[in-house]
């Protein structure tokens, strides 16, 4: 390029932040301003007579030259790498996303090609940033919406369940109620006994039911107050075994822990004694006839392990994930009486006192349930 043209590129190159470079027909560096050293990492002067690629990661070498000789025969005011990202290569061999804008002109009858070049870095950075924050909250919502349709179901269900719950003993009542009074005769006591006997139980399952309403209030709220207190297992053990014996359905059987004379707690009993209670009394109720509940007990050092096995239903895989849930039920289970509140409150009750439960289930095969719980309150 002519002198006084060289002089011109430098005053008006200099005002500019942007990386300028020119190159001629041989994809050699003629000029270059003080903002291109920079970005690339050069030295003043050190671009000069440089070829390009020098600037271009070598991955990219290949077809750079074709794509330039097109470009410099077809010349036109255009912006480069249209719908792709492209990439500048540092001094030190570091490379950087970059936006090019390519303008032809001529100096004496000889064309060249001058490139203005934007390190996008920060936007790139930003854009990417932007991106996975979309892709997040994008997930986040979809999640959200799968969260809320999954609670809706539950509550549509709770609804059935709750109104079926409710019907079906108060049906038992009504109707036993009305027969009651069809027997007036003295030598019909035994009917009416059996009548009464139908209305009192299932009175004591409508209590049963607003007592696990009332405890999911007040677990809710903060209202439990825990008394801890040093009991024998065997005390808890032998009461829950003798209430759930009165359930057994035929054929069924409970095995006794072994070993548990010498165990002790200094824990809350009545809450230890519900949550092996519910686990028991669903063992039997999802386990049918002439099978074996197992109810084991270790204790070491930290912690009492409870664990009961059942020859069940088992839990269905797609529901395993739910079944802690208040008001959650087991499609397989829908047709046993229950509201699908106990072990929620099993779970509330175990976790606040330090302690914590898991199971382990397979459909038509059993589920075993682990409450492990601290030996005394920490």
């Amino acid at each position: 390029m002519l002198k006084t043209n060289q002089d011109v590129f430098e005053i008006l190159s200099e005002a500019i932040s942007e990386g300028i470079l020119i190159v001629d027909e041989n994809q050699t560096i003629i000029a270059v301003n003080s903002s291109t050293e920079e970005m690339f990492g050069y030295d003043k002067d050190e671009l000069n007579n440089k070829p390009l690629e020098i600037l271009i990661p070598k991955n990219y070498h290949k077809g750079h030259g074709h794509q330039f000789d097109t470009y410099y025969k077809n010349s036109e005011k255009r912006t480069m790498g249209k719908g792709r990202e492209l990439y500048g290569a540092r001094k030190d061999g570091n490379t950087f996303p970059i936006e090019v804008g390519l303008n032809p002109f001529n100096v004496s009858n000889k064309k060249y090609v001058m490139a203005l070049a934007i390190d996008i870095t920060e936007r790139k950075n930003y854009t990417d940033k932007l991106e996975k924050t979309v892709i997040e909250r994008t997930k986040q919502l979809t999640e959200a919406l799968a969260t809320e349709k999954e609670l809706n179901d539950l509550k549509t269900k709770f609804l059935s369940l709750v109104s079926h719950e409710f019907k079906t003993p108060l049906t038992g009542i009504l109707t036993s109620s009305i027969l009651l009074s069809k027997y007036k005769l003295a030598e019909q006591q035994d009917k009416r006994d059996k009548h009464i006997n139908t209305i009192n139980s299932k009175v004591q399952y409508l209590n049963n039911i607003l007592n696990d309403f009332l405890s999911v209030e007040k677990l809710e709220s903060g209202k439990v107050n825990y008394k801890f207190t040093e009991f024998r297992l065997s005390k808890v053990i032998n009461e829950v075994i003798y209430n759930a014996n009165m359930l057994l359905k035929e054929g069924q059987k409970i095995n006794y822990p072994e070993n548990i004379d010498d165990i002790s707690l200094i824990q809350d009993e009545k809450t230890i004694e519900l949550a092996l209670s519910n686990l028991v009394h669903n063992a039997i109720k999802y386990s049918p006839e002439n099978t074996i509940i197992q109810l084991k007990v270790q204790q070491d050092q930290i912690n009492t392990t409870f664990t009961i096995i059942d020859n069940g239903i088992g839990i269905p895989e797609n529901d395993q994930k739910n079944i802690f849930n208040r008001y959650f039920r087991a499609e397989n289970a829908l047709l046993n009486q229950g509201t699908g509140i106990g072990l929620n409150i099993v779970k509330t009750h175990i976790e606040n006192l330090g302690g914590t439960i898991s199971f382990k289930s397979i459909e038509n095969v059993g589920s075993t349930f682990i409450i492990t719980i601290p030996n005394k309150p920490n």
